[in-house]
């Protein structure tokens, strides 16, 4: 679809929350690098997780998927317990994860071996390990001058002493705690600055536990990986997305209620903290058995540090445009970085549905109005600003009609089948 029309309707029901994407990626590559076989149940084949499934399969691992209904697979993945690199090309499609997990993995056994990818993905910082490549001698070249992709490997990873500024994104960190425990001698990971987005290196932490592989975190300053370990076949079930659940969390609270289902309440996920934010907001946010139960509130402007949870700060921006008051959004500078730069993108579309919103170097301040308007707007080809726009045309007086609305496949294929089973009118 190169276009969808939204007419404005009030949302609601009981929905089962996808499984999460950032489990998803990490279970796939441990199952991926372990001698034999592995199950993964509960596992949505978006564009990214397609994506490191065909990388870890380049690498050497045997995948094949069994549907289990309503869009979910069963993924049986026989590993090796190595990785072939050697010449292989890596398709990372758009996929951040994709690519700076992949990365270290790929320089375990690099004999040329190609990373490449579309979109702005070659836009994306891979400053750090390219550094870190210079300092261990494995050769690079990035093919178009000032873009990191495509991106080729020569050379092999040594164990040794790795620093990482701590306001980069953490998908580095997870990329050398994958890769460092398949080599001989120890290794230790080295913060040099603060770090941020802690709870996705809690998620690959607590997803590397699972397959026998353990790490020690020193206060997530330092990280000392033993050499010389196995990962191990397990069989799991993926949990759902807080990712994906926040557009529904905010939905309920904005229309007529909602049920949010398939939720861990223990969840390493940073993304949880949604609960927390509707709660401060003043929303009316519960426990139930497997889930949450959101009702619809009035929501009153707070302020809201996103640097543990970036990915939430397009639906946040929605319900902040519709909170009475003035809400500031702080520490987000790293979301200039992401599919789009989102904070421009939010700003963008949400100004031109009626917000009043004021874009900052490092977040955005945006001051509640009782309604928005409609118009016409552009997805920027990002699929978190497609679905917070979905959301906001509940509040819209007018129709939307949103331009790229395909790029949910990006992560959540079947947000569009969802919006309208919770009573979504789009043309």
């Amino acid at each position: 679809m190169e276009k969808l029309t939204i007419t404005p309707e009030k949302l609601g029901g009981s929905i089962k929350i996808p499984p999460s994407k950032s489990v998803s990626h990490r279970m796939v590559i441990c199952a991926a690098l372990a001698p034999g076989t592995s199950t993964i149940r509960n596992l949505l084949l978006s564009e990214d997780i397609t994506a490191t499934c065909q990388a870890m399969t380049a690498l050497g691992a045997g995948i094949t998927r069994v549907p289990e209904g309503n869009g979910r697979w069963t993924l049986t993945v026989t590993g090796t317990g190595e990785v072939h690199g050697g010449s292989q090309t890596i398709d990372c499609n758009e996929s951040g994860s994709t690519l700076r997990f992949l990365a270290p993995l790929a320089a375990l056994d690099a004999r040329g071996v190609r990373l490449i990818g579309r979109g702005r993905l070659a836009e994306r910082p891979m400053a750090p390990y390219l550094k870190i490549f210079d300092e261990q001698g494995i050769r690079w070249t990035c093919e178009e001058p000032g873009k990191a992709l495509p991106l080729t490997l020569e050379g092999r990873l040594s164990a040794g002493r790795f620093e990482l500024p701590g306001d980069v994104s953490s998908q580095f960190v997870t990329g050398l705690l994958l890769a460092l425990p398949l080599l001989a001698g120890d290794s230790e990971i080295v913060m040099t600055s603060p770090m941020e987005s802690r709870p996705y290196v809690d998620i690959t932490l607590d997803v590397m536990k699972h397959f026998g592989v353990a790490v020690d975190n020193d206060g997530y300053t330092c990280f000392k990986i033993k050499g010389g370990q196995r990962y191990c076949p397990g069989n799991l079930r993926v949990e759902g997305d807080y990712s994906q659940a926040a557009f529904w969390m905010a939905a309920g609270v904005l229309g007529r209620g909602m049920d949010c289902l398939d939720l861990a309440a223990d969840s390493a996920q940073g993304d949880r903290a949604i609960v927390d934010f509707i709660r401060e907001m003043g929303g009316d946010i519960e426990s139930v058995d497997g889930g949450f139960r959101v009702r619809p509130s009035a929501l009153k402007g707070i302020t809201m540090d996103v640097s543990q949870c970036p990915d939430l700060v397009p639906i946040l921006t929605v319900m902040a445009a519709l909170a009475q008051g003035e809400t500031h959004i702080v520490n987000a500078g790293r979301l200039r970085l992401k599919e789009s730069d989102r904070l421009a993108a939010m700003a963008d579309v949400l100004g031109t549905l009626g917000a009043d919103i004021t874009e900052e170097p490092e977040g955005l301040t945006v001051r509640g109005v009782p309604e928005l308007t409609g118009g016409q707007v552009d997805s920027y080809n990002d699929h978190r600003v497609a679905m917070a726009v979905a959301v906001a045309t509940m509040a819209c007086k007018g129709p939307v009609v949103l331009d790229r609305p395909d790029c949910v496949r990006k992560s959540y294929p079947d947000f569009w089948r969802d919006f309208e089973k919770m009573g979504g009118n789009i043309q």
